[in-house]
C-alpha cells in the first residue's frame, strides 16, 4: 500500500523525471533486505559492503524503469533486479568457477550414490566416497551453499515480465503456497523435508519459512555465518538427492 508521500514522489518522477534521488533514498533499504536473504559469502577481495554497492545498480535501474500506472507493488519489481544486479557482479568476478561446480556435480553424485546405497546420508560417508578430507568436504558445502542463490530466483510471469516468488513483499497477492495445488508434490516435499537430520531441517524453516537472515540463524544456532552458509548448502544438496530418488521411486 502506497502512502500519499510515496504515491506523490512516484507522480512527480513520472511526470517531470524530478525526485529520483528521494525515491532512491526512500527504498535503500531493499538492498540490505536483499543482500540479508542471499545465501552467498563475499568472494575473496570483497565484503558485505561491496555486496551492498552492487544492489545500488539494481535499485536505479528498477526506479527509472518502474511504472505505477501498471498497479504494481515497487518492492515486487524491484526486488529480484536488485539481485539479479548483485548476482552479475559476483559472476564477472569468476566467484563460482568451472573447478568448482565440478566439485559440487561430484558431491551431488556421492550423495546420490550413498542414498542409493545406504537409505540415509552421513557426512563421513559422503566424505568416504569423494575421497576427501573433512576440511575440503566443507569447502565443497561452502561452494554448494553459494552455487545455490539461484533457487531463490524461481519467477512468475507479471504483465511486465518475470519477477521473484520469494520475493514478493506481503500484500493481497496469492502466495507460494497458494500456487502449490499438486497434493503430491507437497506430500513428496514434506517426506523429503522429514528425512533432513534435524540441523539442515532447521536451518531450512529458519530460512524458507521463519524469513531469518543467515546471520539471525548463526545467532539461533550458535555457529557463525559461514557455517550457516554451508549448512544450508548441504541441506539443499540433501533435499534435492532425497526429491531425485522419490522421483525416480515413481
Amino acid at each position: 500500500m502506497k502512502t500519499e508521500e510515496e504515491r506523490a514522489l512516484w507522480e512527480e518522477f513520472s511526470r517531470t523525471g524530478r525526485g529520483r534521488d528521494e525515491l532512491v533514498t526512500r527504498y535503500l533499504p531493499l538492498i540490505k533486505y536483499v543482500v540479508g536473504r542471499m545465501a552467498v559469502t563475499p568472494p575473496a577481495g570483497l565484503d558485505y559492503e561491496d555486496l551492498l554497492s552492487f544492489g545500488v545498480f539494481g535499485l536505479l535501474d528498477a526506479v527509472d524503469k518502474f511504472d505505477p500506472s501498471k498497479g504494481f507493488v515497487f518492492q515486487t519489481y524491484a526486488i529480484p533486479r536488485i539481485r539479479g544486479a548483485i548476482l552479475d557482479e559476483l559472476r564477472k568476478c569468476d566467484w563460482f568457477s568451472r573447478t568448482g561446480r565440478e566439485k559440487v556435480q561430484k558431491l551431488n553424485r556421492a550423495m546420490e550414490k550413498i542414498l542409493r546405497d545406504k537409505g540415509e546420508l552421513r557426512d563421513e560417508w559422503v566424505m568416504e566416497e569423494m575421497g576427501v578430507s573433512e576440511e575440503e568436504y566443507y569447502e565443497v558445502q561452502d561452494l554448494a551453499s553459494r552455487g545455490y542463490i539461484t533457487s531463490l530466483d524461481d519467477t512468475t510471469t507479471l504483465d511486465d515480465g518475470e519477477v521473484s516468488v520469494e520475493a514478493t513483499l506481503a500484500d493481497d497477492r496469492e502466495g507460494a503456497a497458494e500456487r502449490l495445488d499438486d497434493e503430491s508434490d507437497k506430500q513428496q516435499l514434506v517426506e523429503a523435508l522429514q528425512e533432513l537430520p534435524e540441523r539442515e531441517r532447521q536451518m531450512l524453516s529458519l530460512y524458507y519459512y521463519e524469513g531469518l537472515t543467515l546471520k539471525e540463524i548463526g545467532q539461533v544456532m550458535g555457529v557463525s555465518e559461514s557455517r550457516v552458509s554451508q549448512i544450508h548448502g548441504k541441506g539443499l544438496s540433501m533435499l534435492r538427492t532425497i526429491l531425485k530418488a522419490k522421483l525416480n521411486e515413481i
